[in-house]
């Protein structure tokens, strides 16, 4: 098991060799004296848990950073927490440092957004799939339902057996949304499909657990699927290097994730995080940011497919054709994904 592990993180974080230094960074920017920042206009950023370099939600807000960064000159400050008591000390330091805004990644960061929201109601912040309703804060939620419907499409259309998989990470209304639209994609395209869906935890913990991914996957192998869509953050890079034993396939999500296991990953369902860090960045800069709830489905360009050199031999005309229709559908109002 340990083996099993070693090989998905030495695939997916070739950085892990820093990630003990994780604590220490934190600790500089708790510690650093004011004076010691040059830019006092830099944005800053708290990724969720785990990795920021994790091929998925942490990384997708790392590239919209980043995106910024490089066009405009302008550093950003960032913090990776180890656990959920520093997520109020990370927000509030980069607040006092005078950080234009500030944007929280993930729903678990909720408590922490409305405490600082109220101790500081000069500031902006953002957070990323969740509502916290607050004169100061600017929500970002995805449709993802409606990328999962797409991604739902590809995968009924790959699967030789008849049965395709779907393994989400907590027992949240997010997840549970998106396995309602990917089930309603692939049964648009093939009526009568069978699907097979497991989550992996009730906690945060699920979505940091590879091996047990790992483990659901196979299981699912065992009852026949043969494409398996991943929805649960690093837990889903085990299912992801199952398929890829087993000689399945794989759907992947967040980030692009076609280049980890090219002939196995069929797509990845893009959430395109990195849009919105890029753009509450560029709009707190030129005084246009507002607070509210932004929703980003497909018409948004907030959620997509991946397509690239990696899968597009796994990735027929005809399934692609099929998916394009059920996009224009959907953009158009005629299907509505996952609705109550």
């Amino acid at each position: 098991m340990r083996s099993f592990i070693f090989r998905i993180f030495s695939r997916i974080l070739p950085e892990l060799k820093e990630q003990h230094l994780v604590w220490l960074a934190l600790c500089l920017v708790f510690a650093a004296p004011a004076a010691a920042i040059a830019d006092d206009a830099a944005p800053g950023i708290v990724y969720a848990r785990g990795a920021k370099f994790d091929k998925s939600f942490n990384e997708a807000a790392y590239t919209g950073a980043e995106r910024f960064k490089a066009e405009t000159g302008i550093a950003y400050r960032e913090v990776e927490i180890t656990n959920d008591s520093q997520r109020v000390q990370a927000l509030s330091t980069l607040i006092r440092r005078g950080a234009p805004v500030v944007i929280a990644v993930g729903f678990d960061q909720r408590a922490a957004v409305e405490t600082v929201a109220d101790r500081f109601p000069g500031a902006r912040l953002v957070i990323i799939d969740t509502v916290v309703d607050k004169p100061n804060v600017q929500s970002v939620v995805y449709r993802e339902q409606e990328g999962a419907f797409l991604v739902g499409v590809l995968g009924a259309m790959a699967s030789k057996s008849g049965t395709i998989g779907y393994l989400g990470g907590m027992d949240i209304p997010i997840i549970r949304r998106i396995g309602r639209g990917y089930a309603e994609g692939a049964r648009w395209a093939v009526p009568g499909i069978a699907i097979v869906d497991n989550v992996t935890g009730t906690t945060p913990a699920a979505f940091v657990d590879p091996a047990r991914g790992a483990e659901l996957a196979r299981s699912q192998f065992d009852r026949g699927v043969d494409v398996i869509f991943a929805a649960a953050g690093i837990t889903g890079f085990g299912a992801l290097q199952s398929a890829k034993d087993a000689g399945k396939l794989a759907i992947g999500m967040d980030s692009n994730q076609n280049p980890l296991f090219p002939g196995t990953v069929l797509t990845s369902l893009l959430k395109r995080v990195d849009i919105a860090v890029y753009d509450a960045f560029t709009a707190a800069r030129a005084g246009t940011w507002r607070p509210g709830v932004r929703s980003l489905g497909l018409a948004e360009r907030g959620v997509d497919y991946a397509m690239d050199d990696n899968n597009r031999a796994l990735v027929t005309p005809a399934m692609r054709e099929k998916a394009e229709a059920a996009r224009a559908e959907i953009i158009a109002g005629r299907i509505r994904p996952a609705e109550p």
